[in-house]
């Protein structure tokens, strides 16, 4: 059985503070400052520019993808990491039209996050070949997966209310048709058991600065299914993911599996600081980290309804149809959201109405759980939110 409280001391919370938003950014891992200020010294003070070698950087991106693979269900050697996520999107979304050059449609949905959107626009505006970006209801996605489909593009859990896709049968379907599937895991990877290979996909990706705690900017990762690495072409063809970096060949030639999904040099401090992270999951069982997600969420789902009438579920009541966080309603969400943060009850806001809240069991309990609505109702019952500050909007929701 996985040891909570163990887990807990594995992280810096502050003093007083209920944090719900590691779906967001995740806290400061302690054992971190010292692998950062060691790197700096040791490595990058010491060693300078021979690090690369001596320190292992160049090797890290797959190093670590794999130890975040093995969160997703990747077989080692079919995970990378580097850039950012938005930049994964773009790898895995061109690879894939272009491996399906016939076809025309990305299939997308609504509670898809918008940065994806955005990307896909993009790329078909470039391209200029008569594609289409095809966005549905996230309920109706099944139903237009069909024989124009090049690829279906979909995150896991829907960034706003939780709400989770059937990736298998998504998958499933979307290869019957013959169309390729692309996950993003941005809030799936370290939130409850993930399976890429067992689920058929042929492209994930996500960030790490979330339930995977690397800090903000951390790098993304991509997953690439070992049955198609081969035959992907690179359209952001970087020196990395070149066979051979360091013969400065001016043709590229793609490297030998994921590597060719490397681009530019990586944040090396970054990835020492994602490193260090995961050494939490070394201690944790996937299927108990589930069990208490819905567990904890569930008696937050009840105390609110009972404590809290003015709120609306926006989330799936059913536990198994989520990802690890849960959203409620209210007209002021804003307002609201900014009046626990004062308090010291740490969320966050999505529009237009929705107050989201993230349950990590690594470091959150029932005392968080039942402290944070009772901070709710106070603030509820005493409209303690309606005031100009909270009602002015900051840069960041």
């Amino acid at each position: 059985m996985t040891d909570f409280e163990a887990t807990r001391r594995f992280f810096h919370l502050p003093k007083g503070m209920i944090y719900l938003d590691g779906n967001s950014l995740g806290p400061l891992p302690k054992s971190v400052p010292a692998r950062l200020e060691a790197m700096a010294r040791d490595e990058w003070g010491e060693m300078l520019i021979t690090g690369w070698n001596r320190a292992g950087w160049m090797a890290m991106p797959r190093r670590v993808g794999d130890r975040v693979g093995r969160l997703i269900g990747a077989p080692d050697g079919s995970v990378v990491l580097g850039d950012t996520l938005t930049i994964k999107v773009y790898q895995a979304l061109a690879s894939a039209l272009e491996m399906r050059p016939e076809r025309r449609v990305i299939l997308s949905d609504s509670g898809n996050f918008p940065s994806d959107l955005y990307m896909a626009d993009g790329l078909v505006k470039s391209l200029d070949r008569g594609l289409e970006l095809k966005i549905v209801a996230p309920k109706e996605v099944a139903d237009h997966i069909d024989e124009t489909v090049a690829c279906l593009m979909l995150t896991e859990v829907d960034y706003r209310t939780g709400r989770r896709h059937d990736m298998p049968a998504l998958t499933t379907k979307a290869h019957k048709m013959g169309a390729l599937a692309i996950w993003d895991l941005a809030h799936s990877a370290g939130a409850f058991p993930v399976d890429v290979l067992g689920g058929g996909a042929d492209f994930a990706v996500g960030c790490t600065y979330k339930y995977l705690n690397s800090g903000p900017g951390g790098p993304a990762f991509i997953y690439v299914a070992p049955g198609i690495t081969e035959d992907v072409r690179p359209a952001l063809s970087g020196w990395l993911g070149h066979e051979a970096p360091f013969a400065f060949d001016l043709d590229y030639r793609a490297g030998a599996g994921i590597d060719r999904m490397r681009v530019g040099t990586p944040a090396m401090l970054q990835m020492a600081a994602l490193d260090a992270a995961l050494d939490v999951w070394d201690n944790v069982d996937m299927d108990d980290l589930r069990a208490r997600s819905i567990e904890l969420i569930d008696l937050f789902i009840a105390e609110v309804e009972a404590r809290c009438p003015a709120v609306t579920l926006a989330s799936p009541r059913d536990g198994t149809k989520r990802g690890s966080q849960v959203g409620f309603r209210h007209p002021e969400g804003y307002a609201v959201m900014q009046a626990l943060i004062a308090r010291g009850v740490i969320g966050d806001f999505r529009a237009p109405d929705i107050m989201r809240f993230g349950v990590t069991p690594l470091y959150i309990s029932e005392a968080e759980i039942l402290g944070a609505v009772g901070h709710l109702e106070e603030i509820l019952n005493t409209n303690e939110w309606d005031t100009p500050v909270f009602r002015t909007r900051a840069a960041v929701t």
